[in-house]
């Protein structure tokens, strides 16, 4: 029996991911919920070549207190390239058949699992098969992370569109990086008109936290600023009962 997840994207790399998903993650563990953490494919890690180190996934992992690191990030590699590049570079050959059987043996330790994309829905993670397609055999909704400035509205309703014309449960949007003070009509108007013209709910937004970093691992207050900011409630299914 699958247990019930998330898969956050991007509308594009560096929209905040990583911190989106770390949120939630202490989020729905202060509820209760024993959740388990993912970054199937991570480019431009550090480390030896036999030791490489996705900070992404240590930063998931430390917000979950996650234990089990290689099915947590199973797919690593040195260059920050796409992962289909990266791969024939570095040639290491990317076995989804080990990711998903990864994905599986995370589902028997913990409640819900959030997986974190690369990049966007379309990045290639090998020849003819995409972020989408790896959402397809994970059998998870999506909540996308957009910025908020210029250019947002086209990105986020080419990623819905995207979704929607491959079947995908979009439960919603969080808008990253939001300005605390002086607002810009742009930051202001986007969030609006991108629901008026998907439908998809906008499920809060974060502001720039100077005090949360994911190289060296530092939260500061993002857990309380997530439970602040984000309708949380919203990105489950109401069968998915919190303790």
């Amino acid at each position: 029996m699958l247990k019930p997840g998330i898969f956050i994207t991007g509308t594009d790399t560096g929209v905040g991911k990583t911190i989106v998903a770390a949120g939630l993650a202490m989020a729905l563990r202060s509820r209760g919920l024993r959740v388990g953490v993912m970054k199937p494919v991570a480019t431009g890690c550090q480390g030896t070549d036999q030791h490489l180190v996705s900070m992404d996934a240590v930063f998931l992992m430390e917000a979950a207190e996650n234990e089990y690191a290689a099915l947590s990030s199973p797919a690593r590699f040195r260059h920050p390239l796409s992962p289909n590049v990266a791969s024939a570079l570095e040639k290491k050959p990317i076995k989804i058949s080990e990711i998903v059987r990864a994905y599986q043996e995370l589902q028997r330790h913990y409640d819900f699992i959030i997986v974190e994309g690369i990049g966007g829905l379309l990045v290639p993670i090998s020849k003819d098969y995409f972020v989408a397609n790896l959402i397809k055999e994970f059998e998870l909704p999506l909540l996308i992370v957009a910025r908020s400035g210029l250019g947002t509205i086209n990105h986020t309703l080419l990623t819905v569109d995207a979704a929607v014309v491959r079947g995908f449960d979009i439960r919603g949007i969080i808008f990253n990086r939001m300005p605390t003070v002086n607002f810009s009509m742009v930051e202001v108007t986007n969030p609006k008109v991108i629901h008026e013209l998907t439908g998809i709910p906008i499920l809060g937004s974060l502001p720039e936290m100077d005090h949360v970093d994911v190289e060296t691992c530092k939260f500061g207050n993002l857990k309380e600023i997530f439970l602040e900011r984000i309708q949380i409630d919203k990105v489950l299914n109401p069968s998915e009962v919190l303790r």
